[in-house]
């Protein structure tokens, strides 16, 4: 039925509303790290971590504008790769659908991990490998399922999510402001300006924490992966490229705010848990369980965005000949089945090749935590890709776009200053020695990517063309 099936998205079904892409989207996006109460970013530049946080969502926001003038055009699975074909070269859309693979593989992995960790928590003794097999084999089903069954699995970890987030933040305010579980002593503002000033760490430090940041808002650009398969591509792009950077914009802003403002931000490395903290200090009983369970789910929706996100784009990869033909293979659920069992394969050996170098040697944690960070600038060329995108197709496509009701603001200077936003963050990156190395491996596989391109295309890429 073309009502459900278009060639764009090679055939798969469109059954995804809008609520659950906006959903998959946040659930991409948001991680544990803000759960558990990472103080890398705050370590560098104090409260103004705040500022830094809405300086990236801004950026967002013009990523996902360009994004979504494009895919309400055009709207096929893995678009923006397919983008970064057409508007840019061949090596472009190469580059962005092999990141996107790496990327998710890489946090699927990860994630995994952390899911067993969380487990611990209720079964001390229960051995990592079957808590990690029972998650992988868990939500590879449920993405063979169908894409509605990924979909509405990935809206429930994220609702969870979003209600603590919400209630951390009411409950925060009311403690800042009124003085809830401190005697009614409303805390005030004080602590965002009273340890060292707002920019403790000056302009330098702001800058490492940009690096970082950006890192937190990726997945954002799952909505360009899901658009093969909206249920009402126009309808369902509009809306929610309209909410989703200010919804993810508000909860982080809004919890980090309430944490920042309760706790003096040189003793957040004591507290632990700020979210535990937080519940706790206002009498709620069994807060450490609640939140390890939100935290567990938040691990969850991360490897199984990861999941679909990557196999979509192995499919893609496929269709396009970039890839042996059997990851285009659909099942009688109409998913790619190959392809989902592939990544969700490889997510699963990552894990167990983990547990194998952690019981040899106890540095290969730092080994992992390179390579867990080096799928941040690949995960960044797609934003890259959209909005370099996005300044052709204006140029080529300038009669579809005359009665366009969601055109880029402020095009083409809303392009050019997020460009160079990014690239100067990419720079930071290189100058932070924490950040140093694993940009430098994320650079490193880039750099291979091309050379295989080369070696297999020619300077033109013709032969990857479609």
């Amino acid at each position: 039925m073309s009502k459900n099936k278009d060639n764009i998205n090679g055939g798969l079904n469109r059954s995804l509303s809008s609520g659950q892409m906006e959903m998959i989207a946040l659930g991409g996006t948001i991680g544990v790290g803000l759960f558990m109460g990472s103080t890398s970013t705050i370590k560098w530049t104090g409260p103004s971590v705040l500022l830094a946080y809405a300086v990236v969502g801004v950026l967002l926001y013009a990523v996902m504008r360009a994004l979504g003038e494009m895919i309400y055009i055009t709207p096929g699975t893995g678009s923006f790769a397919d983008y970064a074909t057409n508007y840019i070269h061949p090596l472009a859309g190469y580059l962005t659908k092999w990141s996107n693979i790496f990327q998710y593989i890489v946090v699927g992995i990860s994630e995994v991990i952390a899911v067993t960790q969380y487990l611990n928590f209720w079964w001390p003794h229960l051995p990592d490998w079957i808590s990690g097999l029972v998650v992988v084999i868990t939500l590879t089903l449920a993405n063979l399922a169908s894409a509605k069954a990924y979909g509405t699995l990935e809206f429930y970890f994220a609702m969870i999510k979003v209600v603590t987030i919400i209630l951390m933040i009411i409950i925060g305010l009311m403690v800042i402001f009124l003085g809830l579980g401190n005697n009614w002593h409303a805390i005030g503002l004080s602590n965002l300006w009273k340890h060292g000033g707002f920019f403790t760490g000056g302009f330098k430090g702001f800058m490492f924490s940009l690096s970082i940041i950006v890192g937190s808002y990726q997945g954002i650009e799952l909505l360009g992966i899901t658009a093969g398969e909206a249920e009402n591509p126009k309808h369902a792009i509009v809306a929610s490229v309209k909410s989703i950077v200010w919804r993810i914009l508000i909860f982080y802003i809004g919890a980090i705010f309430v944490i920042v403002t309760i706790y003096p931000w040189n003793q957040l490395a004591a507290v632990g848990s700020p979210f535990v903290e937080t519940f706790t200090k206002v009498g709620i009983a069994g807060a450490a369980g609640i939140i390890n369970f939100v935290v567990l789910t938040a691990a969850m929706s991360g490897a199984n965005s990861g999941i679909y996100s990557s196999s979509r784009m192995l499919f893609k990869l496929s269709v396009d000949k970039e890839a042996p033909s059997i990851f285009s293979k659909l099942s009688k659920h109409v998913v790619p089945n190959i392809a989902i069992l592939t990544i969700s394969s490889g997510i699963l050996i990552g894990f167990i090749l983990n547990i194998v170098l952690s019981i040899f040697s106890k540095s290969s944690a730092n080994l992992f935590v390179i390579v867990y960070s080096s799928s941040v600038l690949p995960g960044l060329v797609p934003w890259f890709v959209i909005l370099l995108s996005e300044l052709r197709f204006r140029r080529q496509n300038a009669h579809m776009l005359e009665e366009h009701p969601f055109k880029m603001p402020f095009y083409p200077l809303s392009n050019y200053l997020a460009i160079i936003a990014l690239v100067i963050i990419v720079l930071f990156m290189f100058v932070n020695p924490d950040t140093r190395v694993s940009v430098s491996v994320g650079a490193v596989f880039l750099l291979l990517l091309s050379l295989i391109f080369f070696i297999r295309h020619g300077k033109d890429g013709q032969k990857g063309k479609n």
